[in-house]
């Protein structure tokens, strides 16, 4: 990977893992789903706008019904659970536990369309739910019921993210990628509507938390989409996958710098052992990025 795309993965990581710092910023003024809704559909306007500008705007309307599956299951739901979760939790422990959509999606995806589950792939599942018992167990925030329902918040957010994964490989096969990403955040604004218009919350934010909002937005969603393209096209899908480590790395650095969440020994042993358990499901290894061979 030369110097600038290296550069442009660990911006991306940074901006994804900087979204779980935005979130714990603003959920408790907002509440999940107005915050939610404000993020994808400015989201959308802004993709839309660079599409319009770069004349690459899609034609959505012949799959809306399938943008909206796709919004909901990569977008609305798990950006909304998420974002419940992050009123209990701190945003670096989010961030850590958002890391195991990789886990999901290979039980999911040799359950849905019958990828290999192979012992490599088992191991990893399996050292990841010890993971994330020691992340969780081990943990200096107070665990009780709350708590509790919180982690299973943010775990059925990975597992919504990794249906909403295997879903778009099945279903968008020569989708453009732009079209993707704007038919995603339309759909997810369309789902949110409803349920932000009945949230709305009773006072105007502060400017902490408008911020907050608009860097989610514009930078962690319109921007990083880009920059996720960008490698796409550059390195491929297997080196950009690398930048599932970078994420929860910057989600826990921002956490202690810019919130002082509170971490301890657990929190750094549980997100070893759930990042080396990723290597293993998606065949990435130090020294190099290698695709696991499907048999």
């Amino acid at each position: 990977m030369r110097p600038k795309e290296l550069m442009v993965l660990t911006l991306l990581g940074a901006l994804w893992g900087g979204s779980f710092l935005f979130i714990r910023v603003a959920v408790p003024a907002l509440g999940p789903f107005v915050l939610m809704e404000m993020r994808v559909g400015l989201a959308a306007v802004v993709l839309t706008l660079y599409a319009v500008a770069a004349s690459r705007l899609p034609k959505l309307r012949t799959h809306w019904k399938e943008f909206l599956i796709l919004g909901g299951l990569n977008a609305a739901l798990p950006f909304t659970l998420i974002a419940a979760s992050e009123i209990n939790l701190t945003a670096s422990l989010g961030a850590i536990l958002n890391s195991t959509t990789a886990l999901f999606a290979a039980v999911v995806a040799a359950a849905w369309i019958g990828e290999a589950l192979t012992a490599r792939k088992v191991v990893g599942v399996v050292s990841g739910i010890v993971g994330v018992v020691v992340l969780v167990g081990w943990t200096p925030i107070a665990l009780d019921w709350t708590v509790l329902i919180s982690v299973g918040a943010s775990l059925a957010a990975a597992f919504s993210y990794a249906l909403g994964g295997v879903y778009a490989k099945r279903t968008f096969v020569d989708t453009p990628l732009l079209a993707l990403a704007i038919g995603q955040q339309t759909g997810a604004a369309m789902l949110l509507l409803s349920p932000a218009a009945v949230t709305l919350p009773a006072e105007a934010p502060p400017p902490a938390v408008a911020l907050s909002v608009l860097a989610l937005s514009l930078l962690c969603t319109a921007v990083a989409y880009l920059l996720y393209f960008h490698l796409l096209a550059n390195v491929g899908p297997t080196k950009t996958l690398t930048v599932t480590f970078l994420v929860p790395v910057f989600g826990l650095l921002f956490g202690i710098l810019f919130l002082s969440d509170p971490v301890g020994i657990g929190t750094f042993i549980g997100l070893g052992i759930i990042l080396s358990s990723v290597a293993l499901v998606t065949g990435i290894r130090v020294g190099g990025v290698k695709e696991e061979r499907r048999v």
